[in-house]
């Protein structure tokens, strides 16, 4: 099958540092190519790949210098997808909304992968305009604002089962990995981790528009002992950081779509204590990978559950649930269902 994968431009892919959708792409690609697929990337310069690459821009938008103007970029990345677009037996797209009035009107089958939130002011207006279009969420809990949408499924994000090792010894400290932002819970992860008298590491990226916050709400609390900030960290370093740890923590404060660090640190045996929020009881496995809890009480508890944790159940849930090959297979069948649909309701229509 020739399949095309678009994706966002403001990181590379993989990514140097933060960035969960490039990952996720770029996971997608490479399971493809390994499964014989002939596979065309659309992203920016500096993104590595096995499958053919296409840099749309020269570096990728959020680190790269010179600056370039976002929608620029997206206009080349349209550009580029639709010069292509009759090569293609399928159009794979993991940039939100961008695309649906170019490939709703080409005749190449296409689906979209929502990574994002739905519950935005203005996206019932969006999705109405387009009630063909079919899409992909990361979790059922996503779709909630959004129920209209012609959803395909739901495929859950999955990682190389090689990616991080495994470690079954028990951890030292707990883990936040994250942006710092309120709503994914710094200030509750420093809190959980005083009032259970264990050390908080921190590995989070700190985003221009909130540094004021970093400054007044975190920076008291980061005394390199009980709290240490490490940084922004990349996937070679992830091995260790969460690996090392006795539980992810992840107090979040929204509907999260899906949580790709849950299924990081699950894959390194280490397991998640996670308020029951957006998708979290759909990805952790209470009891099993970790817990799910209410409160800053609960998560203070569950913490003194985990002597003993049997990490290497975590990793074969892992194994079982989150791999990238599992989610390569499963966009497999969606992408034929699609070709199927098109080639029945169209036969022999040539792209226009």
């Amino acid at each position: 099958m020739r399949i095309a994968q678009v994706a966002p431009l403001a990181e590379s892919v993989p990514p140097r540092f933060y960035g969960g959708t490039e990952r996720v792409v770029h996971w997608l690609t490479e399971s493809l190519v390994e499964l014989g697929h002939d596979v065309v990337l659309f992203a920016s310069g500096g993104s590595r790949t096995n499958a053919e690459l296409v840099p749309v821009v020269a570096h990728a938008l959020r680190l790269g210098r010179p600056l370039i103007d976002p929608v620029a970029a997206q206009a080349a990345l349209l550009e580029a997808v639709a010069r292509r677009a009759s090569e293609f037996d399928i159009i794979h797209c993991h940039i939100d909304w961008l695309q649906l009035p170019l490939l709703s009107r080409l005749a190449t089958p296409f689906l979209t992968t929502l990574h994002g939130r739905l519950d935005l002011h203005g996206l019932g207006e969006i999705a109405r305009r387009f009630p063909d279009a079919p899409f992909v969420s990361i979790s059922d809990n996503q779709r909630l604002p959004r129920p209209d949408l012609r959803y395909l499924g739901t495929i859950y994000h999955g990682l190389p089962a090689d990616l991080y090792r495994p470690i079954y010894r028990p951890g030292t400290y707990l883990a936040f990995l994250g942006r710092v932002t309120a709503e994914k819970g710094p200030e509750a992860a420093i809190r959980i981790a005083r009032k259970a008298r264990m050390p908080l590491h921190i590995a989070a990226k700190i985003p221009r528009a909130e540094q004021r916050c970093y400054k007044q709400c975190l920076e008291p609390s980061i005394d390199g002992k009980a709290v240490r900030l490490v940084g922004e960290v990349a996937d070679a370093d992830k091995q260790e950081f969460l690996g090392g740890a006795a539980a992810l923590l992840f107090p979040i404060d929204w509907p999260e779509p899906f949580g790709l660090v849950m299924i990081e640190a699950m894959a390194c045996g280490t397991p998640v204590i996670a308020y029951a929020a957006g998708s979290v009881p759909e990805v952790i496995d209470d009891g099993v990978t970790g817990f799910v809890v209410r409160s800053e009480s609960e998560a203070v508890a569950a913490i003194g559950q985990l002597a003993g944790f049997d990490r290497r159940r975590v990793r074969r849930t892992f194994e079982r649930r989150f791999t990238a090959a599992r989610m390569a297979e499963q966009y497999l069948e969606c992408y034929l269902d699609l070709i199927k649909e098109r080639q029945e309701s169209s036969p022999g229509i040539a792209a226009q």
